[in-house]
């Protein structure tokens, strides 16, 4: 029977650890508070603090699990890296989970691949984040580099904005790094999540662009599939691909687009279906 340890254990992670145990996997749901949605379902669970290496590490040795699923941002992957190097397969694997932890990695990524972006940049302190935002000029979107689900990102129009908005930015922040990316305003028409699925063989395979809303910079609801012209879907599919191909490993990947006419621009990606990912509890 294969051990599987979910590194968070929210909704998404509960649905995965229903699924694992139909196919007669043993699941440990680990995450930072009591009762979490997966821990209600888990064979086992643990609370303890992700970001701590030394609490992190002994949790793992503890359950020895064959299979290690992260779930959300706040983990120290730096242990995922070196525990990789061993005979734990870490889904999809450590450095794409390294990378699609942090906003500014994955960036630098597709930026390297030649795939079209926002213009954007970073800013660790509230001094330098105003100098950004005087250099590109308003209206600038503001993310951490470290979040889920639209936490701590603005839209500043105003000056009289740009101070709470860096205050918002580090309030919603999962982790420990104090940074932002500050990234031009893109008046897309919508914004998709691209479910890419790499199989241990065979094509990478694509599910429906999903469509998503936000409010405030807070996801909202998501639907499926989201119309989009063929040349713009074929696109998208090539960039999750190109980068997905990078990252290695095998699962799910979440990549969002915004969509400007049949302009294509990446936005994030994220190692596991995501939020917007989830539109039907059986999806």
């Amino acid at each position: 029977m294969k051990k599987i340890m979910l590194l968070g254990s929210g909704e998404l992670g509960k649905e995965v650890i229903i699924s694992a145990q139909r196919l007669g996997c043993h699941v440990i749901a680990v995450d930072r508070y009591e009762n979490a949605p997966g821990m209600q379902v888990a064979d086992q669970s643990e609370v303890i603090n992700m970001l701590d290496e030394h609490t992190l590490k002994n949790c793992i040795n503890k359950y020895k699990p064959d299979i290690i699923v992260p779930e959300i941002e706040a983990i120290r992957t730096e242990v995922l890296l070196e525990l990789e190097k061993g005979p734990t397969t870490i889904i999809p694997t450590a450095r794409a989970t390294n990378l699609t932890m942090n906003r500014d990695k994955i960036r630098d990524l597709a930026k390297s691949l030649g795939i079209r972006t926002a213009n954007y940049t970073y800013a660790e302190s509230l001094e330098e984040f105003k100098n950004v935002v005087k250099n590109i000029g308003l209206p600038i979107v503001v993310k951490p580099v470290m979040s889920s689900s639209g936490k701590g990102q603005s839209i500043v129009y105003e000056a009289e904005d740009i101070e709470p908005s860096w205050e918002y930015a580090l309030s919603g922040a999962r982790g420990d790094r104090v940074r932002v990316i500050v990234e031009e305003f893109i008046k897309f028409d919508y914004e998709i999540t691209l479910l890419t699925v790499k199989q241990n063989q065979g094509p990478t395979v694509f599910c429906p662009p999903i469509g998503h809303f936000q409010e405030r910079g807070d996801y909202q609801y998501s639907w499926q599939p989201q119309e989009m012209s063929e040349k713009a879907l074929s696109d998208a599919k090539l960039i999750a691909k190109t980068v997905t191909d990078n990252l290695g490993g095998k699962g799910i990947f979440g990549v969002e687009f915004f969509i400007k006419d049949d302009e294509v621009i990446f936005s994030e990606l994220s190692p596991r279906p995501h939020d917007t990912g989830m539109v039907t509890m059986k999806t």
